[in-house]
């Protein structure tokens, strides 16, 4: 899931290509070279080069010190490489330019549940909606379902990813993890709907196995169980959840 999850955020820095506002006293040339330093940082995030990404975000924000794309890209980076002081102010700073960018309030949103501030991060998903053209709200609904689940709030969290999914019935992220809470109230069949529509529209991770294995378990579908373990075995042999396999942690 983290996988999903930096490939969902990478793909936010790169939506949010226009400011809201302008950033303050930079010049044209100035924003122009910020914007085309970002993007390089963002590529080289992409391919795991974090070091060069670095280098190329701090370059942007010497162009251009008020460039929110900019603060809200170099946090993700940070929050990545677990440097939480660095994300959290490069946050703060990208919203005091563009307090209104749905993209940066979801990403500072998931950044404070990964903090353990539920409340905090609820209203930061819940601006990131409020933006009434916002062409990805099914992006802050389902990071405010999954905050919810892991905060025990099943009613909440099942209402934002039905908000989700109304917003994008194929959206992979909301559909697999509306899988994983039908799954923990032991409705295992609607789980396994779930799960298959998942499949419809992406392809199988660790996680999702993992999560086929148990379903199939509960459900007393030995055939179906033992096919997930052979794909799981087959493409994922490194994985976390190989372990809780060979462990026999089915929780």
């Amino acid at each position: 899931m983290k996988q999903i999850y930096k490939l969902c955020i990478l793909s936010l820095l790169i939506n949010a290509c226009t400011s809201i506002n302008p950033e303050g006293n930079c010049s044209p040339k100035d924003k122009k070279n910020a914007e085309l330093n970002v993007q390089l940082g963002i590529e080289y995030m992409r391919r795991g080069r974090n070091n060069i990404a670095l280098q190329r975000l701090k370059k942007s924000l010497n162009f251009c010190p008020s460039f929110a794309k900019g603060h809200n890209a170099i946090a993700v980076l940070y929050e990545r490489v677990a440097e939480t002081k660095k994300a959290e102010f490069h946050y703060q700073q990208a919203l005091k330019y563009e307090p209104e960018n749905p993209d940066i309030n979801s990403n500072y949103g998931q950044f404070l549940c990964r903090l353990n501030k539920w409340k905090e991060a609820e209203k930061h998903f819940l601006k990131a909606v409020s933006d009434p053209v916002y062409n990805l709200p099914e992006v802050p609904y389902t990071n405010a379902g999954i905050c919810a689940l892991h905060n025990q709030e099943i009613d909440k969290a099942e209402q934002y990813l039905r908000k989700a999914l109304q917003n994008n019935v194929k959206f992979p992220r909301a559909l697999y993890q509306m899988a994983v809470l039908k799954y923990k109230q032991n409705h295992y069949p609607q789980a396994n709907d779930y799960l298959l529509r998942y499949l419809r529209v992406a392809k199988h991770t660790p996680q999702t196995l993992w999560l086929g294995i148990r379903i199939e378990k509960a459900l007393n579908n030995r055939d179906k169980e033992a096919s997930y373990i052979l794909l799981l075995r087959k493409n994922f042999p490194d994985s976390a959840e190989i372990q809780m396999l060979n462990q026999k942690n089915y929780h």
